[in-house]
């Protein structure tokens, strides 16, 4: 097909894709320098519907750099119905620094590890990927970079890294051909671009795009996280001692409660000086007591420090974005607190007993958690997670005074007398969550709340002994 064919036939494809709204497209261009990359991309995004359509040319900012480091593509994944341009992207971050000796081999590895689990993440939410990459002889590049540094009007696109790019020209041979080994999939394929006049180029790279959108692959199968062995400590409801402590007096609850947060204001300052990311997530048992345990852990910050964060069900901007986006674009800076009332357990909890997700997607979801801790875990944050539970009988207490108490009636809902309906499933889902997810670094801490004062000193003590471990390890 003609130039203007194919233009036409790219536009009525992107306007379906809006208008449907089933997924979204990322197109990925990276290789060698001087390979027309920014001059197709300009073109293409002029044939396109640019209202639909974002291009990402990226270097890390500090804003960035204080975060994980798939935080900055989280951010950027695009909604449902469009389509996202990355010049570069992971790829060139991955490919330039282990050129540059910036990532070892193992280093390397381990990123190319976490592109495949990022891009079949992405796949399975309906995101689809065509990820190209621009090929040049060596000597060819060299020659074109002579020419456009002869040019006048075009010699601005020649620097220092242009030609620092094609003086690693072999070296970028070779680790793109591992990069493209390493990552190729199903759902996300390779296709090589040879160095062609910027109009062919133009007219490769649409011909992709348009297949891309006509006949997107198939997303990845679901996987399942590997259960660790029993004896590493993992929690169990069924479990969990039935021994019960005295209830503790008004008097001596005070009297530890402000030594408990007096630790914490401490421990937090040492946090914020030290620049180092806390995520604390609350889950538990509906009439747990999770409202109480975090606000008396606020209490103790400073509120420029922290932020909360109460997770429901998803808004409509949530729904046109994969799953894990709402998660990652909560994760705090360096020196700051995030707390999540609810977190991502909720899709191996409350959506897959009530049945919101698929057992498909909440089964992948264990995998998509593990990679989503791990990452925050590798960037140096702290992770406490923290289960708060009661027993049954004592939970219809809860319910039954707050149903009689005109100020806490607006906390009971229909959904809090369904959910304990299904108390036996949800107790079997919060077991399998503990034994996949309770990893070394994001471990679980299950939380006794039957009597609330000494839970919330349990919260507050179990803070403060994950920050000190953490500030003791610290260099």
């Amino acid at each position: 097909m003609n130039s203007d064919t194919l233009r036409y036939r790219l536009l009525d494809a992107q306007l379906a894709l809006a208008r449907e709204k089933r997924r979204a497209v990322i197109l990925l261009l990276t290789g060698h320098a001087a390979t027309h990359k920014g001059q197709v991309v300009n073109r293409l995004n002029h044939w396109l519907e640019n209202r639909h359509t974002e291009v990402h040319a990226l270097g890390p900012s500090s804003e960035e750099q204080s975060r994980p480091y798939w935080w900055r593509y989280w951010r950027r994944v695009p909604d449902r119905g469009r389509i996202g341009i990355f010049i570069h992207g992971w790829y060139g971050d991955a490919l330039f620094a282990r050129a540059e000796r910036r990532l070892s081999p193992g280093a390397f590895q381990d990123r190319l590890a976490e592109i495949r689990a990022f891009e079949a993440e992405l796949a399975a939410e309906g995101v689809v990927l065509l990820k190209l990459w621009t090929d040049i002889g060596r000597r060819e590049q060299r020659r074109h970079l002579a020419e456009l540094q002869q040019d006048p009007a075009r010699a601005w696109q020649v620097g220092v890294n242009e030609w620092q790019r094609h003086g690693q020209h072999a070296v970028i041979e070779a680790i793109g051909r591992t990069l493209r080994e390493d990552t190729r999939a199903p759902h996300a394929p390779w296709q090589r671009l040879p160095f062609r006049d910027p109009g062919e180029q133009l007219t490769r790279v649409g011909r992709a795009l348009l297949a891309a959108m006509e006949k997107p692959p198939e997303p990845p199968a679901a996987t399942l996280a590997t259960l660790p062995d029993e004896a590493s400590g993992v929690p169990s409801l069924g479990r969990a001692s039935a021994a019960v402590e005295a209830r503790l007096d008004k008097a001596a609850y005070r009297e530890r409660l402000a030594h408990g947060q007096a630790r914490l204001a401490a421990n937090a300052r040492e946090v914020a000086r030290r620049r180092i990311p806390v995520v604390i997530a609350f889950e538990g048992h509906d009439a747990a007591g999770k409202g109480g345990s975090i606000h008396r852990v606020t209490a103790a910050l400073d509120a420029r420090q922290y932020r909360v964060h109460r997770i429901g069900a998803p808004s409509d901007e949530e729904l046109a974005l994969p799953w894990g986006w709402r998660f990652w674009r909560r994760l705090p800076a360096d020196g700051r607190i995030a707390l999540f009332d609810r977190s991502w357990y909720g899709r191996v909890l409350v959506e897959r007993v009530e049945g919101l997700a698929s057992e498909a997607e909440w089964r992948r979801a264990y995998g998509e958690i593990h990679h989503f801790e791990q990452q925050l875990l590798a960037h140096g944050g702290v992770l406490i997670k923290l289960f708060l539970a009661i027993d049954k009988d004592e939970q219809l207490r809860r319910f039954e005074a707050r149903a009689a108490t005109p100020h806490k009636r607006h906390k009971l809902t229909d959904e809090d007398w369904r959910n304990r309906e299904r108390w036996d499933d949800y107790q079997r889902a919060i077991d399998e969550m503990f034994a996949r997810t309770h990893l070394p670094g994001a471990e679980w801490s299950l939380i006794a709340c039957d009597d609330k004062r000494r839970a919330r000193l349990a919260v507050l003590e179990r803070v403060n002994e994950r920050l000190e471990a953490r500030l003791a390890s610290a260099v």
